[in-house]
């Protein structure tokens, strides 16, 4: 091999080791930080209006408030989903804890869970009674709003 291949090869090893090093310290993919909700939907549970995130697809609630930095006053996030069934919740990457309340297809109250911590993770919150909505809202809305089982409902 001659002294040009050899800084050839020299000189592309080297950029390739600092292409790789750009690639992992520079274009990583992360989780999101410091994010909203973009409400897109007026609901009210008891009279109590909430401008809510629909999120509707494996994706969207898979990710649901991950690396979102906190709920305003009357704002949520309401997972919808096909059919009734007992839907899993964690707090995956949550940045605040949030109260989690599960929602019969007509709306009606069927479980919460209050004031759940991101140190709860990776446990998962499930409602013994099948739901068809989720509605996460910040942690102490349904103590305030004394939101009940099998009174309160969601008006769509």
């Amino acid at each position: 091999m001659t002294t040009a291949h050899k800084t050839f090869f020299a000189v592309l090893s080297a950029a390739a080791i600092v292409a790789a090093a750009l690639l992992f310290f520079v274009w990583t993919p992360s989780e999101p930080q410091g994010l909203s909700i973009q409400p897109s939907q007026t609901i009210t549970l008891d009279d109590v209006p909430l401008s809510v995130a629909v999120v509707d697809t494996p994706l969207t609630r898979e990710r649901g408030l991950s690396g979102i930095t906190g709920l305003a006053e009357g704002e949520g996030m309401l997972f919808v989903f096909e059919e009734d069934g007992a839907h899993s919740f964690w707090m995956k990457d949550m940045l605040f804890p949030i109260d989690i309340l599960w929602l019969a297809g007509d709306g009606t109250v069927v479980h919460v869970e209050p004031a759940v911590s991101p140190d709860s993770y990776p446990t998962s919150f499930t409602s013994p009674t099948p739901a068809r909505y989720v509605l996460e809202v910040a942690a102490g809305f349904a103590a305030e709003h004394r939101v009940k089982v099998g009174e309160s409902k969601v008006v769509f």
